[in-house]
């Protein structure tokens, strides 16, 4: 199972959700589905700017947990 730990770097980064989305152009509402692991696929262009507004890598965003 692949878990997205976008709320982790939103508080080590003292970022809130709204102010992620409009430095990375996307809904308010999409980063809360990010947020809330019901996302069923994320574009390479959206993890991109997500690692650029956080300065993190795309592997403090998305963790691999087996079953």
């Amino acid at each position: 199972m692949i878990v997205i730990n976008l709320d982790v770097m939103l508080a080590r980064r003292k970022m809130s959700s709204g102010e992620l989305a409009q430095k990375v152009g996307i809904t308010a509402a999409n980063i809360s589905i990010l947020k809330t692991g019901k996302a069923k696929a994320i574009r390479f262009s959206t993890l991109d700017s997500l690692c650029a507004a956080l300065d993190c890598q795309p592997s403090d965003i998305l963790e691999y947990r087996p079953d």
